[in-house]
């Protein structure tokens, strides 16, 4: 009985080592572990604790500085639950938000703030239509993804000092905000400019895992000859200088039919 009391013993010792381990776990030790689930990102600097830590440098795949990072991990997490507080902070992006992992493997994402300075964006994307600039801000009260998909949103946005920026040099558009709700994994975003911008502009987006589908208006208020001769690269235009614009992709029938203007 003495060897099997020692050896529980010491198992129990070996148990409360690793749980105070885990308790107090340097965020530093578990960034092996994180790694892979960065998509490319980098921690430099780490400091704290894997459950209330700090990156001194979160650095892109293409070695851009995206700024410093902030997180608050509860221990609850090792009940099963796992709320996330985040905090990106840097020139040209930040992000904060709360972050819920359910018990049915979806995501519960709350009380979003973005802002992202567009120009930051050209390396991923590329546009005949010229390079969007200005400022986006974004704010999410609520979005439920299911395999990284929003199944439920409810979300704001607003684009200050919007332009693209063409060959011909930058083309202000003015200030367009919007807003987009999602129902049964649907997406429905709406947007409209502040009326009184150099271009009116109306339109609608539905977004489906199964395709897209685009409806927008949009005018000039200006008699600005590069703002029509990029408005005629969009479409066909109206006796009245407005152009209306229809894209759709994907299995775009899988997609709500967008409201007539």
């Amino acid at each position: 009985m003495k060897p099997l009391r020692t050896c529980l013993v010491g198992l129990g010792v070996l148990a409360l080592a690793a749980a105070l381990l885990l308790w107090f776990l340097p965020a530093r030790w578990a960034l092996p572990w994180l790694a892979p689930r960065l998509h490319g990102l980098q921690l430099q600097q780490v400091q704290g604790s894997l459950w209330d830590g700090r990156a001194g440098a979160v650095v892109a795949a293409d070695g851009r500085v995206l700024g410093q990072l902030q997180w608050q991990l509860s221990r609850r997490s090792l009940l099963g639950q796992s709320p996330l507080q985040l905090r990106l902070a840097g020139a040209q992006l930040s992000f904060s938000g709360k972050l819920r992992r359910l018990a049915d493997a979806r995501i519960a994402v709350d009380d979003v703030d973005a802002r992202v300075q567009l120009a930051a964006l050209d390396v991923y994307t590329r546009s005949p239509l010229g390079q969007p600039r200005g400022e986006l801000q974004l704010a999410i009260a609520h979005a439920l993804l299911q395999g990284g998909w929003p199944v439920q949103l409810q979300a704001h946005a607003l684009w200050t000092e919007a332009a693209v920026r063409t060959l011909d040099g930058n083309l202000a558009l003015g200030t367009w905000q919007g807003q987009a709700q999602a129902t049964s994994g649907v997406i429905h975003a709406q947007w409209r400019d502040d009326g009184h911008g150099p271009l009116q502009v109306v339109g609608d987006l539905y977004l489906s895992p199964l395709g897209w589908r685009l409806d927008a208006t949009l005018r000039a208020r200006q008699t600005d000859p590069a703002m029509r001769h990029w408005l005629a690269t969009l479409g066909a235009v109206a006796a009245d200088g407005s152009v209306h614009v229809r894209r759709s992709g994907g299995l775009a029938g899988g997609t709500p039919a967008s409201p007539t203007h």
